[in-house]
Formats: C-alpha cells, structure tokens, sequence
C-alpha cells in the first residue's frame, strides 16, 4: 500500500515515513501542501497523512482541493496534525478527512490500527 506523507516537520516526515516502511508501505513524502498535491496527482496514493500546518498550502486547503476533484476525493485521508482543537477535528473531518491523529503522542501502534482499519472499508 502507497501512503503519502504530508507534513513540513522533517522529524516527523522520517520518523512516520521509517516506521511505515517498516511494516511494509512504500511511503512517499511532501514538505508542503503544493507539493502534497503535485505528488497526489501523480502517484495516486492509497492513503494520504495530512498535516494542516504547513507552508503556502495549509492541509485544510489541500483537504478542499482533493475534495473538489472527483478521483482525488476518494483517497482516504487521515488529518495528522498538533492541531487537537475539537473544531479543527471537525472542520477537518467537513473537509473530507477519515480520521483525526494528535502526532504529538507518537503513538504509532494506534496509527497503524487506523490505517488498516481506514483501508478495510
């Protein structure tokens, strides 16, 4: 399964992006959410991490872009911010994303449970 990182925090891209290949993802990953959506449109991943702090495009920004493109909305997303604020939760969720990660836990037992889970359905 291809997952698209999406996160301008370089610790947090290598960490999630080691421990994904680790159990077996071919990740792929964006500083930005402008470069999010470039390499969304070119790999098609089967799942996209979203941060929604990032430079030039934030990911609430990038959730609308996907959401108004017919293919690209069916990509699962899951909101993977420091952002833990209920109504970003929901605006996230509005917006299109799956689920709503606190990256600050560093728990990524749970994010793996998320992602298979997200996926079965």
């Amino acid at each position: 399964m291809k997952v698209l990182i999406a996160d301008d925090d370089v610790f947090f891209r290598n960490f999630y992006s080691t421990k994904l290949k680790e159990n077996g993802f071919i990740v792929e990953t964006a500083s930005d959410g402008d470069e999010a959506l470039e390499k969304i449109k070119v790999s098609k991943p089967d799942l996209i991490l979203l941060d929604i702090i990032m430079p030039n495009k934030d990911g609430f920004l990038v959730l609308n872009d996907l959401r108004a493109d017919q293919q690209l909305s069916m990509i699962p997303v899951i909101v993977f911010s420091t952002l833990g604020q209920e109504q970003d939760m929901e605006k996230a969720k509005t917006l299109g994303a799956k689920d709503y990660i606190n990256k600050s836990y560093f728990d990524f037992p749970k994010m793996l449970e998320k992602i298979k889970e997200i996926m079965k359905k």
